[in-house]
């Protein structure tokens, strides 16, 4: 499932709740993490990387509205969210003025052809039709599976070791196509929806979950999951299934904004903007 469908429908099954957790937390001490809570790295500290030459004056980055944690309103009807102060930190680390206009998601390559802005902030997807000519910078955010479990279970699991367990899918996923492939000795059970296996495994009628490690992020600590269950093992970020992240898209004739903000991108992350970017938007972590 391309990484934008896959987004769009872990919107749609969560928004609210989501929403509501966010901003129950925002502005509490309690939002930061635990200090062993492993925020991803995708970036070489070791690596030395010159400023570019060309930075632009100016950046008008293309989002779309209602897309919690990464661009919601708070209840003063204000923009906030991930990709919201990701943004900001950017220009500020670049020194470009800064500007987000909100595009419908299907017209976003469309504004970003004709100008209307100069990168887009989004999740798309580099195989979306249309997307094949544009400057990606690398990856800001990388979306891994994850198995849950119930938390009674959770010191027993061994994700190596799966012979005769019971695993819970999304029929027609990616998650499902993984698990038929990669855990031939454990039994896949496939649901219709991701919220049915997860229903299943509450009941105690599986041995764990294998899906969306963000969203099992948000429904963990949720009232849906009653408290029920924990991660287990680590994240899977397989090639060809879980590896495409989230990244800024540029138009083809501008590889120097890219490489502007890819640079951006490293340097966040070598000053702990980004990790507190990450503790701020993520109750819990899903690496």
């Amino acid at each position: 499932m391309p990484i934008s469908r896959a987004l769009f429908k872990f919107r749609k099954q969560l928004c609210g709740g989501l929403l509501a957790l966010l901003l129950s937390v925002s502005g509490q001490d309690a939002f930061a993490q635990e200090p062993d809570v492993r925020v991803p790295n995708f970036w070489d500290p070791k690596a030395v990387h010159d400023r570019p030459t060309s930075i632009p004056d100016r950046i008008q980055f293309l989002a779309i509205d209602r897309y919690p944690p990464f661009v919601f309103r708070d209840p003063q009807g204000r923009l906030t969210g991930f990709n919201v102060d990701l943004a900001r930190a950017l220009c500020q680390e670049l020194g470009s003025s800064c500007a987000l206009r909100l595009k419908l998601f299907d017209v976003l390559i469309k504004a970003l052809d004709e100008e209307e802005g100069d990168a887009i902030i989004a999740g798309l997807s580099r195989n979306r039709p249309g997307a094949g000519q544009l400057n990606f910078t690398e990856d800001y955010l990388k979306l891994p599976a994850r198995f849950v479990v119930l938390t009674d279970d959770l010191e027993s699991f061994d994700e190596q070791a799966l012979g005769g367990r019971k695993i819970a899918v999304e029929a027609g996923s990616r998650f499902e196509a993984f698990a038929e492939r990669f855990f031939p000795d454990a039994e896949t059970v496939s649901f219709e929806t991701a919220q049915d296996a997860r229903d299943a495994l509450r009941a105690g009628e599986v041995d764990a979950h294998f899906g969306d490690g963000l969203s099992l992020s948000f429904w963990l600590p949720s009232e849906a999951a009653e408290n029920c269950c924990s991660f287990a093992g680590g994240p899977w970020l397989e090639p060809g299934y879980f590896d495409e992240g989230m990244a800024i898209a540029t138009r083809a004739d501008d590889p120097e904004r890219a490489a502007a903000l890819t640079y951006a991108l490293r340097q966040l992350h070598q000053k702990g903007i980004y990790r507190e970017l990450y503790l701020r938007y993520f109750p819990q972590s899903f690496y």
